[in-house]
């Protein structure tokens, strides 16, 4: 039999702003609806064909990625630039030395102006595609949130991760009974904002190689402004 074909990624162009830039790393500031990296379904398009050239270290697959965002949050995410890199990062995630903080807009009015959410999530019993408290695999999760501004039947939140489990804002915060806007999946669809009201706004955590502090923030897109303002309203 023919030995498969090496595998190949392809720079593709996509708009992409460098929020943070040296040799050993990058922060990209990714936009909503780009996907993180290859997967079925999306062999195209996503965040690793935009960086081909410029991530490296880790899985040939998705060159750099330590962590991801879900294809409709927008915000910021730190890629490795080489081997060494991407072993520190992964470091600083797995001791939870990574600092992500999002703001969240859920429906709903929270019953205390900080909270800890510990429990642990998997993919769901009944529906494979979703995750849940409600799981055969449960894996520890745990996110802080604090208001950052009261509405009317809203509220605006500062979440924070402390470990990143696959869709973990979404579903810890609709098991408290605040859905996040925008999210068909798990939280409170919204015809006019046609995405999740989530943004990775910081990132802060010790560079790999030389420990100075990183801090990078991102301001909310356009459209989460304007959903922010009608809501407030």
């Amino acid at each position: 039999m023919p030995e498969p074909a090496p595998f190949e990624l392809k720079r593709e162009e996509l708009p992409l702003r460098m929020a943070y830039e040296d040799e050993h790393l990058l922060v990209v500031d990714k936009p909503a609806g780009v996907v993180v990296h290859p997967s079925p379904g999306h062999e195209s398009g996503t965040l690793v064909h935009g960086l081909v050239g410029l991530a490296a270290g880790g899985d040939e697959e998705r060159p750099g990625i330590v962590h991801r965002l879900d294809r409709d949050t927008s915000g910021l995410m730190v890629v490795a630039r080489s081997d060494e890199a991407y072993a520190k990062l992964q470091e600083l995630v797995r001791g939870r030395e990574l600092e992500r903080r999002y703001k969240a807009l859920v429906r709903g009015r929270p019953r205390s102006w900080t909270g800890r959410i510990e429990a642990p999530i998997g993919r769901d019993r009944h529906e494979p595609t979703r995750h849940s408290l409600d799981t055969d695999t449960p894996r520890e999760a745990v996110t802080h949130f604090e208001v950052d501004r009261l509405l009317d039947r809203h509220a605006l939140l500062d979440v924070r991760l402390e470990t990143g489990r696959t869709h973990q804002i979404r579903v810890h915060l609709a098991a408290i009974g605040l859905p996040v806007v925008g999210d068909p999946v798990y939280g409170v669809p919204d015809e006019q904002l046609k995405r999740q009201f989530l943004h990775a706004w910081r990132l802060a955590f010790s560079h790999p190689l030389s420990g100075e502090a990183v801090e990078v923030e991102s301001p909310l897109p356009p459209e989460l402004q304007a959903a922010l303002s009608r809501f407030a309203s």
